[in-house]
């Protein structure tokens, strides 16, 4: 929602959710049920690899390297880093040894793109799926596999390209502990955490003079272009620096305009000036040299003579804009494109024609089985690009770019996990290279749903730095009293909040209102949606006398403002039924809350994340009331739709899981609830951090869990530790410091010792 045009977001309980739009976090993914098992038939190939490019070179002392470096692992699985900046073959050099893999009849080769974890996670979970050990839990199905690959004495190798973030594959690297297998990554980084666990870089530097002589006349030949060659073969290479991306785009040019190697140096050498001062050698920060831009250009007045339609530079701008790893090829199919490639208007399949021409040269990649990056471009093509784009054209292409994705934005995005994260790539490409060209009386909307789609997909770091950067912007452009700039404070608000800092969120919350009211008036939607914002704070901080005052003044205002059965008048009642539970007033939360699920599943749907919340809420109102039993139940039953709905990772699914841990412990299963808050405390550490106050008090919720357990060593340790953390990060006087420290107290004199 955006609090500006009148609208109050919508949230759950007072621990997870708000009225407005950032109130909500969610990381939702969408899994289809497997099939039954079926035989495995192997060789098994997953990907599938990257077809070589067309004259590929061996590079035959790159690949004794690899070899040798495998070798030296023994029984050990040992990963290579290929780490090279672009253009220079990782992933082709990988290509060629998951081919030869395939050759020597492995009996599995996977080809995974690794720039994110889910994309990760995934494809283990589908290969898992292929060796017929998958049970339909794609994070559990993804471990299985991992620990297939880590005892399996069948031959394999996984191939993880593209690999952005180490963090990202912290407990997704594949290992052998039977030798059978190895891995190879392709990565740009040059960062030491590539190379711990065993692993090998293997740096990937540009062709040899021999190598780079052997691409053009290899690639010419393959065209039935040899009479292009002549003695400036050599001269050639060298002006392009030996990197085979340079080379490609010659040689391409080259035959696209039969001409032959002397001429093209020529032409080279010609444009050498201008270019210079096009594209200067000080953006160049990859180290490319000018020689690839040049080529570049080249190829752009190649694909320029050949686009029949006149899009060609235009459709390459706008690619240049967004993100180099990729877009949906569903963009071009826009109006907003579709009317900035024409003024009249074209087709999308006018639109993909240019695609594919410019694709033909070279100058970006345009796949649509890539989906949802379908077309992308190289990173310093993609610079190039740019530095020739008209200052005074650059805020139409952007704003075309930003309404085009928006246009495709699915709402909600819970059920397209991987298209929701590219989208949001793309949003922080663009508005990073459209400097204010997103920004008038207001920022373009599609700058604070990429905000919300982080929020909600309990991407709690990358949610509050993209609050923090708008928030800056909007006082920078808008001034520090515009409506947008305090709906933008309010919402840095709650993902303080979510972050959990709470009293940072709190102060700010509570500066946003004082404005709110006294600029906005006590009535207006966005005073309304930081109230409740500030109320969500209040519950995190403790403070459960404030929350009910809040929340039923809120209700009040929100049922005259909008109507009984709206979706923010819903949230309202939602909060304040979990407000009067954490005062003791079950009876009154169970009743308001039963009334909000009908409500919610009347205007929502029985799936809805909020319909999904307010069970979760109903079921911690009964066992608050005592009612174990039939909160488990529940519990059971909202967990199931969760990780179905939402994802195994999402926060709400996460909390739902603490909650049926802890009526686990409550009936008396006490090693089941152990071990459920195990889990959960595992993937708050993993997905939130091991400092954010939830990972926290879970883990001493798991040492008090062990303890009665009988299992007393590991709880004082675990404990121990959580006194600690609890201590360094919310401090001494913390209610939940102060109570861990008097547990840990009574443990130590009930089990002295060190431990």
């Amino acid at each position: 929602m955006s609090v500006g045009r009148g609208g109050v977001g919508a949230g759950g309980s007072i621990e997870g959710s708000a009225l407005g739009e950032n109130s909500r976090v969610a990381n939702i993914h969408f899994h289809e049920a497997p099939a039954g098992p079926t035989a495995v038939v192997w060789p098994v190939e997953i990907g599938p690899v990257p077809a070589l490019a067309s004259a590929f070179q061996p590079r035959r002392e790159l690949r004794e390297r690899v070899e040798g470096a495998r070798a030296d692992g023994g029984t050990v699985v040992l990963t290579q880093v290929l780490s090279g900046g672009g253009g220079v073959g990782k992933t082709q050099l990988a290509a060629a040894c998951a081919s030869d893999a395939v050759a020597e009849g492995y009996d599995l080769v996977m080809w995974a793109a690794a720039a994110e974890a889910q994309q990760v996670i995934t494809q283990y979970a589908q290969a898992a799926a292929r060796v017929g050990i998958a049970d339909g839990d794609p994070e559990a199905d993804a471990r299985r596999f991992l620990e297939w690959l880590a005892t399996t004495s069948r031959r394999w190798l996984v191939v993880l390209d593209d690999v952005t973030d180490p963090a990202v594959l912290t407990s997704w690297w594949p290992a052998s502990r039977t030798g059978s297998g190895w891995v190879l990554a392709t990565t740009r980084l040059k960062d030491a955490r590539m190379t711990g666990g065993g692993r090998t870089r293997i740096d990937i530097d540009v062709y040899t003079p021999e190598e780079a002589h052997a691409f053009v006349e290899a690639r010419l030949a393959g065209e039935g272009m040899e009479h292009l060659l002549d003695a400036q073969v050599a001269e050639l290479a060298a002006a392009l620096g030996y990197l085979p991306l340079a080379l490609s785009h010659a040689a391409a040019y080259m035959i696209n305009e039969e001409l032959t190697c002397t001429a093209y140096l020529a032409l080279f050498t010609d444009h050498r000036t201008s270019l210079e001062e096009a594209l200067p050698e000080s953006a160049d920060t990859e180290g490319y040299g000018r020689q690839i831009t040049t080529t570049l250009l080249l190829s752009l007045e190649a694909a320029q003579a050949a686009d029949t339609t006149g899009f060609a530079t235009t459709a390459l701008r706008l690619v240049a804009l967004l993100d180099p790893a990729g877009h949906p090829h569903a963009l071009w199919s826009t109006l907003p494109l579709l009317n900035c490639l024409a003024p009249e208007g074209t087709s999308p399949a006018q639109a993909h024609k240019t695609l594919r021409l410019l694709h033909r040269y070279a100058l970006i990649t345009c796949d649509t089985r890539a989906e949802p990056r379908a077309v992308r471009i190289h990173a310093l093509t993609a610079r190039a690009v740019r530095e020739g784009i008209p200052e005074a054209r650059l805020p139409e292409l952007a704003t075309a770019a930003a309404d085009a994705l928006m246009d495709i934005w699915p709402v909600p995005d819970h059920a397209h996990p991987e298209l929701a994260a590219a989208l949001r790539a793309n949003t922080d490409a663009l508005t990073g290279h459209a400097a204010d060209g997103l920004w008038g009386s207001h920022g373009h909307p599609v700058l604070r749903h990429t905000g919300n789609s982080l929020s909600r997909a309990g991407l709690v770091v990358a949610a509050l730095a993209h609050w923090q950067r708008f928030t800056a912007d909007c006082e920078r452009l808008l001034g520090h009293e515009h409506l947008e700039t305090l709906a933008a404070r309010s919402s840095l608000a709650s993902a303080y909040a979510d972050a959990g800092r709470v009293e940072k969120a709190v102060a700010l919350a509570e500066w946003v209102l004082a404005d709110c009211e006294r600029l906005a008036g006590v009535k207006h939607p966005l005073t309304l949606a930081v109230r409740n914002n500030l109320a969500t704070s209040y519950g995190k901080a403790g403070r459960r006398a404030a929350v009910v005052g809040l929340f039923e003044r809120l209700v009040t205002d929100c049922e005259r403002q909008f109507g009984g059965r709206h979706s923010h008048t819903l949230t309202a009642r939602n909060n304040l039924a979990t407000a009067y539970r954490e005062v003791g007033r079950a009876v009154e939360a169970m009743g308001l809350q039963r009334r909000v699920i009908a409500d919610s599943e009347a205007l929502l749907g029985a799936e809805h994340p909020e319909t999904l919340n307010a069970r979760h809420n109903l079921a911690s109102c009964y066992w608050r009331a005592g009612l174990v039993g039939e909160a488990t139940e529940l519990l059971k039953q909202v967990n199931a739709d969760c990780e179905r709905v939402l994802g195994a990772e999402h926060p709400e699914t996460l909390s739902v899981r603490n909650d049926l841990a802890h009526s686990y412990w409550r009936a008396g299963l006490v090693e089941d609830a152990a071990g459920l808050l195990g889990q959960v405390v595992a993937d708050r550490e993993r997905l939130m951090g091991a400092d954010h106050p939830a990972t926290l008090t879970g883990r001493g919720n798991l040492a008090v869990a062990l303890w009665e357990a009988g299992r007393r060593e590991e709880a004082v340790t675990l404990l121990r530790r959580a006194v600690a953390d609890l201590d360094r990060v919310l401090g001494r006087g913390h209610s939940d410091t102060v109570g861990a420290r008097s547990t840990l107290a009574r443990y130590e004199r009930e089990f002295p010792g060190d431990h």
